[in-house]
Formats: C-alpha cells, structure tokens, sequence
C-alpha cells in the first residue's frame, strides 16, 4: 500500500473531505488528490502536516497498524560478500598504475617556443617578416 492511499484510508476514517484536510494542513485540496493518486510525491514537511491534521503519528503514513515494524534482523557473513568487481570480473582487478605525465618545460624551453616559428621551429618565418616582431 502506497502513502497515498494509507492517507486515503486514514483521511476517510476520520470522515474528512479533501477540502477539510486541505484547510487543517494549509495545503489545496489538488495537492492531497495527487498526492493520494500517487502522481505527486510529498515531502516530508508536506507528510508531517497531513499526519498532525489526522491526528496520526508520523509512522502511521509509512505502516500498517498500531506501530511500526521491526525490520528483520539480517546475519550476515560480511566475509563472504562479494565486491561488485569480485562478481563483474571474477576476481579483484589490480590497481591501475597513474598515467605518468610528462615534465612541464623550464621557463628556457618556453621563452625559446616563442621565439621560434609556428611553422617549423628551425626554419623562420615563411611569409617575410615575423608578425610578433
């Protein structure tokens, strides 16, 4: 059962009209109609509102009956889980060395690129004179 129709349920226990909710939680009633037809989803402001004006706890939006249930306790053998690479590949995939990149230039090597032609670092420039100059 979805949140929208325990609010439903509880909104028509309490013989209220959506109108009637609408008014105690400060909320339009075309709110509360689709958020009961499951086409919006609340937030949990918006929940805490609708639980206060039927007078409900919290819980009671989330489960059926007086109180909430107790999740089922889980043993579990952590050692025994698998990663998701231990299911994918079968096995633990080694770490990937870094990428090594290369050395950034001296401030030489820089103040040498431009100096020389774009063209071709040995030849000069190939359209007469050199535009930077």
């Amino acid at each position: 059962m979805t949140i929208g129709a325990r609010l439903r349920r509880l909104r028509e226990e309490k013989k209220l009209s959506q109108e009637d909710l609408g008014e105690r939680t400060g909320l339009v009633p075309c709110y509360i109609s689709r958020v009961e037809n499951g086409h919006t989803v609340p937030s949990l402001e918006n929940l805490e509102r609708l639980a206060a004006a039927l007078e409900v706890p919290l819980y009671a939006l989330f489960y059926e009956g007086n109180e909430p249930s107790t999740p089922p306790r889980l043993d579990i053998d952590w050692s025994e889980l698998q990663t998701t690479e231990e299911r994918f590949f079968g096995r633990k995939r080694e770490k990937q060395q870094p990428q090594r990149r290369l050395p950034e230039p001296s401030r030489h090597e820089r103040q040498a690129w431009k100096n020389e032609s774009p063209i071709c670092p040995t030849r000069p420039w190939p359209f007469g004179a050199d535009p930077r100059c």
